[in-house]
């Protein structure tokens, strides 16, 4: 692993959330001019987009071609969407769920199934995209039983977990097993911040701060500091552990407390695909990287693991950074 970059240091807090599921979309833009001089103009979009609150913070000397830049980074969203969405039936993935094989896929379909799977070798099926009928199997479970002390029978749908069981071609997408589906609401998120990013790189933006679910900063602020991410405590996700500074990097955030399947809020939605078990709500971990589908993926599969696995683990990838929220010592860096 690299050297810890001085620019990805947890300091003083700041706001941070981090919701899975992609729902409609909505967006407004407001300019923000931060100081006198036109280069150094903030223009900022907030809205919602997969499924969470959403914003674009960025830099550029004219309001104009800003908002322009902005229009076309919404319509990306919108169309990676219609890729990716579980909640869309006409989407990509909901037909490949429903049908069990799609022929002629998106090509950003094939290619983020790719991705997952080298992250499900590299992990040994920790991250595991096919979790989706135990994902179902806990959500109707605790919707009709939100009071109960002991956890679905999973036996039944184990087999159906299996990510080496997803057969991935550029002309058709399959499954081997009927009853199988798959969800990237552990990477998509990232891989769609990072998809925005080359379009507003592409477009002359070099200064912008993206979170679209997972992070991503390019360049200064306007005022010649880092960008600042906060991260959400995972006991109290209304505070804060602390922040990370990134210039140039994206952050990730896999937490329990993202969404809870019970009334006593002790089944999370981070499900071990080895045994069909939850995790704890309190797990929390953060990872800095240079594209936020490798934090994004990354993050999901170091909240599965052991710390002393995870260190193992991070010393192996080039530019990653790994934070753990701690209830007593707040934010602090793991590896």
């Amino acid at each position: 692993m690299m050297p810890h970059n001085r620019m990805t240091k947890p300091t003083s807090p700041l706001t941070r959330r981090r919701f899975i599921g992609i729902m409609g979309f909505c967006a407004g833009v407001t300019l923000l001019p931060f100081m006198a001089h036109a280069k150094t103009q903030r223009h900022q979009w907030s809205g919602v987009a997969l499924g969470a609150r959403a914003s674009m913070q960025l830099i550029h000397p004219d309001a104009a071609t800003a908002r322009h830049i902005i229009h076309l980074a919404v319509q990306e969203i919108e169309r990676l969407e219609a890729v990716f969405s579980l909640y869309r039936h006409e989407s990509a993935l909901s037909k490949l769920n429903r049908e069990g094989h799609l022929s002629a896929p998106p090509l950003e379909l094939v290619e983020l199934l790719q991705r997952a799977k080298s992250i499900s070798h590299a992990t040994n099926g920790l991250f595991d995209i096919t979790v989706q009928p135990l994902w179902q199997r806990y959500h109707r479970y605790y919707s009709a039983h939100p009071d109960a002390e002991t956890p679905p029978p999973v036996d039944d749908i184990l087999p159906l977990i299996n990510w080496r069981a997803v057969r991935i071609d550029p002309a058709c997408i399959s499954f081997d097993k009927p009853g199988m589906a798959i969800t990237l609401n552990g990477i998509a998120q990232g891989y769609i911040t990072d998809r925005v990013a080359d379009l507003l790189k592409r477009n002359g933006i070099d200064r912008v701060l993206l979170d679209l679910g997972e992070t991503r900063a390019m360049g200064l602020r306007e005022d010649g500091r880092a960008w600042a991410v906060g991260v959400a405590d995972p006991q109290a996700p209304a505070r804060i552990s602390g922040h990370i500074e990134c210039v140039d990097r994206a952050v990730a955030t896999s937490g329990g407390y993202g969404l809870i399947f019970d009334a006593a809020r002790r089944v999370s939605h981070l499900l071990n695909p080895h045994t069909g078990a939850t995790l704890p709500a309190a797990r929390s971990i953060t990872v800095v990287a240079d594209q936020a589908a490798t934090a994004d993926a990354w993050s999901t599969a170091f909240s599965l693991m052991k710390n002393k696995d995870i260190i193992k683990k991070a010393a192996q990838i080039d530019h990653l950074a790994v934070y753990q929220s701690d209830p007593v010592e707040g934010l602090k860096h793991l590896a």
